[in-house]
């Protein structure tokens, strides 16, 4: 069995933890884009169409709602931590760092 590997360090600094993040959020994306039933809800849900989701991922809470997408659905939250190779609890801990980042300047 593989070791889960973790995507937080304590002590981190904040814009690490940022970074760190955020690029959970693109590997979720990335999961979610990777099977098209999984894509279909998500931009259902969302009300995204498909040829504008790179325009939408511009938009400074757009990681943040693909990590509230990912937690409010059990069994795909459990299917992308074990694909990413983290504990489900850490998608929620990206969230909360995400949901306290200071918005962007444009």
């Amino acid at each position: 069995m593989k070791e889960r590997r973790s995507s937080k360090a304590p002590g981190s600094e904040p814009a690490e933890r940022q970074h760190a993040a955020e690029q959970l959020a693109i590997a979720a994306l990335g999961f979610i884009a990777g099977e098209p039933e999984r894509l279909e809800r998500f931009l259902a849900l969302t009300g995204i169409v498909q040829e504008s989701i790179r325009t939408a991922a511009r938009e400074p809470n757009f990681l943040l709602g693909v990590l509230d997408h990912v937690a409010g659905d059990e069994a795909l939250l459990l299917a992308f931590a074990q694909h990413a190779e983290i504990e489900p609890e850490e998608v929620a801990g990206a969230r909360d760092v995400l949901a306290r980042a200071p918005p962007e300047v444009p």
